[in-house]
């Protein structure tokens, strides 16, 4: 599978194609390359909808992530037995947020979506924190 991207919002013009094969360099950068990870591009509704859910927060965000695998500690990797456990997770961007936040700042949308799924990963693999910012 690899990563998949899915753009389940319209508000902001998005090239998939580029934000997968970010993606993908990352992970082989990073030597996780055998792993899946699902990418999930959303509009203020429903991540705000995702975060009340799960975080209850009701406000929209940047990101959300959801490991595939329970009870990892920082730093550790999944020790996978089958090929369907091949997978680090899924990552919901708030794509309509990340926007707002990249006018304000004159940053380039892909490349503000691409550091933050590169923080995600690296913050797996390496157990740090990444700081909380204001939403």
């Amino acid at each position: 599978m690899g990563v998949v991207v899915r753009n389940l919002q319209k508000v902001v013009p998005l090239r998939r194609a580029r934000l997968r094969k970010d993606v993908n360099t990352l992970r082989h950068i990073l030597g996780i390359q055998k792993f899946d990870l699902g990418v999930v591009c959303v509009d203020n509704r429903r991540i705000q909808h995702i975060n009340n859910m799960y975080r209850k927060k009701d406000e929209p965000t940047d990101v959300l992530s959801f490991p595939f695998h329970e009870g990892l500690r920082p730093g550790k990797m999944p020790c996978p037995l089958h090929r369907d456990e091949l997978n680090l997770g899924d990552i919901f961007l708030g794509v309509e947020f990340v926007m707002k936040q990249c006018q304000e700042d004159s940053m380039d949308l892909h490349e503000a979506l691409t550091k933050i799924v590169s923080s995600l990963i690296e913050t797996a693999e390496t157990g740090f924190e990444l700081p909380s910012h204001p939403q």
